[in-house]
């Protein structure tokens, strides 16, 4: 069943077409990798799906749903686009109970939960600002999941992570598909896609071609 579904979706930025009449649908329980060259529209793509943007034409259905300007933003969505922004003066923790009041779904011990299983100190006190890259990328990814969202839209979650944490976000990503959640991810290393993504996506000439 597809959770997620385009239909003859088109967006362009002044005179550069991005994506021209796409129809596509991603089935719910799967992992999607979506691959291409930079600038080829992934983050353009997974705006438009988060409702962070809408199309010039055409349709995007979340769960039967249309997203539109009265029904912009799914609330059963989990996300890493682009940079998240952060507070550079405070810790990761109260970064993250931040984050979470906004719907106030989950309580301090979810959040310090998250944090460890990342491998993230919750009880630290040290400032975003003075995180590494990889630690920030943690807390991105721990911002994505914390709520138990059904759904995770991931732009490049492996970036910046070391050697044992890509290993720990991939068999991640492979338990939540076994609870039946859907990701759809992109990443430039065709070893984190071979090794979680059921199906894979290139973005080619304003469209994407289904690779297996």
């Amino acid at each position: 069943m597809n959770i997620i579904k385009l239909s003859n979706v088109s967006k362009s930025f002044k005179d550069i077409c991005i994506f021209e009449n796409l129809d596509i649908e991603f089935n719910q329980g799967e992992i999607h990798g979506i691959i291409g060259p930079n600038g080829c529209g992934k983050s353009v793509l997974f705006k438009l799906i988060c409702g962070f943007m809408l199309p010039d034409k055409g349709n995007i259905y979340i769960d039967g749903v249309e997203l539109n300007r009265d029904n912009r933003f799914p609330t059963n969505f989990g996300a890493i686009i682009d940079r998240p922004g952060y507070i550079d003066d405070i810790s990761g923790f109260d970064n993250l109970k931040h984050l979470a009041s906004i719907q106030n779904k989950i309580d301090d011990q979810k959040i310090e939960a998250t944090m460890n299983l990342l491998g993230l100190n919750p009880k630290s006190e040290t400032k975003v600002k003075n995180y590494s890259l990889g630690m920030k990328q943690k807390l991105a990814i721990c911002q994505a999941i914390m709520e138990d969202q059904s759904v995770l839209i991931l732009d490049e979650p492996f970036n910046a992570l070391d050697f044992d944490s890509v290993g720990k976000v991939r068999h991640l990503l492979k338990d939540f598909k076994q609870e039946g959640k859907t990701i759809l991810l992109t990443s430039h290393n065709k070893e984190d896609i071979d090794a979680v993504c059921d199906k894979v996506y290139r973005i080619n000439n304003y469209n994407i071609d289904i690779m297996n």
